[in-house]
Order: structure tokens, then C-alpha cells, then sequence
């Protein structure tokens, strides 16, 4: 036990009457990587939150170096050595890179903020994360991967002797994950513990030491590296024979829903460079099309596009048989276009409605009764959505932030379903939900397309375009590399991309 840092014993947390953890133990070691793996709702972010300060457990008690410690609020635990990076960003879009990293903790000097040593080791983080841009650079104009390393430098720039990830590449290309990796290791050499919450399952067995899950609230499995691999994993987290579905059959595909022809859209930020160039695409009622490729390859260029979110700098986009030109996104979702966007917080939900509110805020049309909102016709159609889409809630006036991010994610899918689209795009679906989270979004799209809804998802994850879709379109910068069915391989989308396949 001498390389044990931090023990949690016997923790419990409870909100009202529901028991988030139930009295679980859970210990980090030096210099090593300890992942927590678990459903959504399953109480990971939850003890993670503990550990970290953010909130404080309902009874148990937390051992650092052998002693009993309190942590009333994060700035607490930072001061002894714990520093911890959300699953949601929780950086400020109007302050620059530089601002961010140091908010709260500026170095002064004797005239003030000293931001000249800020900027300077602003821009050493970045080149040790390999992300090439400015430290005045505004946090809005990034992408949201740029983002999350953003968050990680802002955690890596406290020195740090435990450090908890929760979903630290959920917006990460495959190349950004490595160099992730790579700190990872420098960090354990040095000492570092390392608490790894991610839901990408291949990918955190990577980096692991050691492994604990959790489910319901309560540990049900731990195990060393040795002993692990993903059958277990997910065997502990959701029982036996799980999969993400396969390709639905038993029905053949109806007239072209959507005609994307020699697409082009310029980059905001370079507009001599086209980010999407000269891209076709034709989808059919009732087929799913998987989009795969690495960070800017210009998949979610492309739905915002169809969507009405991005400039069209030429080509043609038809729905059906009407040509969209100069439609605002309101207009195209009345045409019959819905998109799921890839950042759900900030684009897909209002963090200051409730669960129904959310869910019938793009289709308060058919709630209209007598020229005024009807709230017994919205009810019924929030709580409708919610059966359909099987959100886990307590009822439709939930806060939606009291839901888990699987939970979130359907009701931004029941939000678009609601409309009643012809052709629904969703933009990393998965994006920060767990495997069984997964499974059920995957199953309800299968589910839509089989009554002859066109869609159209992208992702990053080979597993996922090995699920349900019918066509897997490669994208490599801007443009269609390579074009499989539901019999391709891993190896074959990933050398499309341009990405290594490892031996």
C-alpha cells in the first residue's frame, strides 16, 4: 500500500431520494493510470467531482498520504495537488487561450498581470500538445477539439500529483489522442496519478494500469492491466453479448432523400482553402450512411452545410426534389432536414429549460391551439418523445442538466425526431455517451430508418461505422476517399482515412 495517494472509503452521495454512490471505496496510486469505466448515471463523474472538490460526499471519507481531508471546493483540493478536466468544457469562448489557462490564478508582478510570462508559457503547453495556433487566439473561434486541449493544457499547467481525466478526447482526433497519450506517460514517469474516465473502450485500455468499474453506484469489478481486455469491460458494464446492432434489413430503400452535388465550402478562417471540395453524395430513403474520417476532413462541415449552418461556396444540395440555396435552418428544418449537432451543450440544448422544453422547442407549431401555446398539448408531446426515445427521467419538468450525457444526447435526437425529418443528420452522435448509451441511439436509428427515414452520421470511431450502416463514405480533406458497405474492415476505413493502423 506505500504507493497508494488518495483512498476514498465507504463513499456515499446522495440528491434527495436517489443515491447516486453507494458506499464505494476506490484508491489511486503513484505514477500510475486508473480507469473508471461505467454506464452514464452509473456515478463516475460523481465521485470524480468528490475527489476533486467540486462537491462533497454525504458521508464517507476521502485519506490523502494517509491523512483524513476535507475538500470544500475545488480551489481546496487544487492546493493539494489534485486537479481534475470535465467532460463538459467549461472554458469562457470570450477570453483568449492564454486567459483561460491562467484564469483564477494569473501570475502578477509588480505592475499587474505579468502577460508576458503568461503567453510565454502559454505557448510552451501548446507546443508540448502540438496544437498550432496563437495564446491570444479567442477561445469561440476554435473547434471544438481545439477546445478540449485547450482543457487539457489548463490542467496540465498546475503541477499537479493526481490528475482525473473524465473524457478528455471525446472531440480528439486520432493523432491528438496519441500526443495525449504521450503526456500521459510523462506525467506517470514523473510520479503523476492518473484517474482516466472515457468511453472510448479500445482506447483507454491503451493507457491502463489498473481498472475499476462502476455501475449503479456501486464498484462491481476492478482488475490489473494484465487481466483486462474489452469483453470484460463491457461484460462488468452491461452484462453479456452487447453490440452496437448491425446494418437494419428487410426492406429496400426508397427514392433519393438527399442530393449532395460537387459540394463546396470554404474555410471561415483561410477562404483561399476549401474545407469541403467537390463532394457528392446521394442518399436514399430508409439507408443510414455512415460519414468517417479524421478531425478536418471536413465531415462536420459538410451536415452544417446541408443543415444550413455553413456557407455554401457552390455546388448544389437538394432535398427530395427541392433545391436549397438561401433557406435559413428554420426553413429546412420545415422542409424536412434535422441535425444532431457534435456539441450538444452548446448548440443542441438550453441548459435553462426543462426536459420537455427541450425536447418540443423545435415543434411548438403543433402545440399551437387556438393561436395561443397550448402547455397540455406540449406536455403530451414531451412526455410521447420521452417514450419514444427512452429518456431516463424523472418526468419531462426535469432540469436537463440534471440528466446524464446518454440521456442529453436522446433528447436532442427526440428534439429533431419531433419535427418528423425526411433526412436526419447527426454530427459524432456518440460524442461523451457510454457503450450502452450507444447501443440504444444506434437502435433507434435503425429503428426511424426502417420506416424510411434517410440518415446520415459521422463519427470518428471505426467501431460505430462497422454498426448500422448500410454505406460507410471515407472523407480525407474535404473530399470522398474511398466508399465501403457494411462488409468493410477496420484496417480498410482506417487506410482510406490516411490514418496508421496499428500492428
Amino acid at each position: 500500500m506505500d504507493d497508494v495517494l488518495l483512498e476514498a472509503r465507504d463513499i456515499v452521495k446522495t440528491y434527495g431520494g436517489t443515491r447516486a454512490l453507494k458506499g464505494v471505496n476506490f484508491e489511486i496510486r503513484k505514477g500510475t493510470v486508473t480507469t473508471l469505466f461505467g454506464e452514464n448515471g452509473a456515478g463516475k463523474s460523481t465521485l470524480m467531482k468528490i475527489l476533486s472538490g467540486v462537491e462533497q460526499p454525504t458521508s464517507g471519507e476521502i485519506i490523502l498520504e494517509g491523512e483524513p481531508v476535507t475538500f470544500h471546493n475545488t480551489t481546496d483540493a487544487r492546493d493539494r495537488g489534485i486537479s481534475i478536466i470535465h467532460q463538459e468544457l467549461s472554458l469562457a469562448p470570450n477570453l483568449s487561450v492564454r486567459d483561460n489557462i491562467f484564469l483564477g490564478r494569473e501570475i502578477t508582478g509588480a505592475f499587474g498581470v505579468d502577460y508576458a510570462e503568461e503567453t510565454r508559457q502559454t505557448r510552451a503547453l501548446l507546443q508540448e500538445m502540438q496544437l498550432p495556433i496563437e495564446p491570444d487566439t479567442m477561445v469561440a473561434d476554435l473547434r471544438v477539439g481545439q477546445q478540449q486541449i485547450i482543457e487539457i493544457a489548463r490542467a496540465l499547467s498546475v503541477d499537479s500529483r493526481i490528475l482525473i481525466m473524465d473524457e478528455p478526447t471525446s472531440a480528439l482526433a486520432a493523432a491528438e489522442v496519441q500526443v495525449l497519450f504521450g503526456i500521459i506517460h510523462e506525467l506517470t514517469a514523473r510520479g503523476v496519478a492518473i484517474v482516466y474516465i472515457s468511453h472510448h473502450l479500445e482506447e483507454a485500455l491503451e493507457v491502463t494500469d489498473h481498472a475499476v468499474v462502476l455501475r449503479d453506484g456501486t464498484m462491481t469489478a476492478r482488475g490489473e492491466r494484465g487481466d483486462i481486455d474489452l469483453d470484460w469491460i463491457v461484460r462488468n458494464m452491461v452484462g453479456d453479448n452487447f453490440d452496437l446492432g448491425s446494418p437494419p434489413s428487410g426492406y429496400e430503400f426508397g427514392d433519393i432523400a438527399l442530393s449532395i452535388q460537387n459540394l463546396r465550402v470554404l474555410d471561415p478562417e483561410n477562404p483561399e482553402r476549401a474545407i469541403v471540395d467537390g463532394l457528392s453524395l446521394d442518399v436514399r430513403k430508409g439507408e443510414i450512411v455512415c460519414l468517417y474520417g479524421l478531425m478536418g476532413a471536413g465531415r462536420t462541415e459538410l451536415l452544417e452545410a446541408v443543415a444550413g449552418r455553413g456557407e455554401v461556396a457552390a455546388g448544389r444540395i437538394l432535398l427530395g426534389d427541392r433545391e436549397l440555396r438561401n433557406q435559413t435552418i428554420a426553413e429546412r428544418i420545415e422542409y424536412g432536414i434535422g441535425l444532431v449537432p457534435e456539441d450538444r451543450q452548446r448548440d443542441g440544448l438550453v441548459q435553462t429549460m426543462s426536459v420537455g422544453q427541450n425536447l418540443t422547442l423545435s415543434s411548438l407549431k403543433d402545440c399551437i391551439v387556438g393561436g395561443l401555446l397550448s402547455r397540455r398539448s406540449e406536455g403530451g408531446l414531451a412526455r410521447r418523445l420521452i417514450g419514444e426515445v427512452t429518456v431516463k427521467t424523472p418526468g419531462a419538468e426535469a432540469p436537463i442538466g440534471s440528466l446524464s450525457g446518454g440521456n442529453q444526447q436522446k433528447v436532442v435526437i427526440g428534439k429533431v425526431l419531433a419535427t418528423n425529418p425526411d433526412v436526419m443528420l447527426l454530427d459524432e452522435p456518440s460524442r461523451g455517451i457510454d457503450v450502452g448509451a450507444k447501443g440504444e441511439v444506434f437502435r433507434l436509428l435503425a429503428s426511424y430508418a426502417n420506416r424510411g427515414l434517410a440518415v446520415v452520421y459521422s463519427t470518428s470511431e471505426v467501431g460505430e461505422c462497422l454498426s448500422i450502416a448500410h454505406r460507410i463514405i471515407v472523407m480525407r480533406r474535404g473530399r470522398i476517399s474511398a466508399e465501403f458497405g457494411a462488409d468493410a474492415t477496420k484496417e480498410m476505413i482506417m487506410a482510406a482515412s490516411g490514418e496508421a493502423v496499428a500492428a
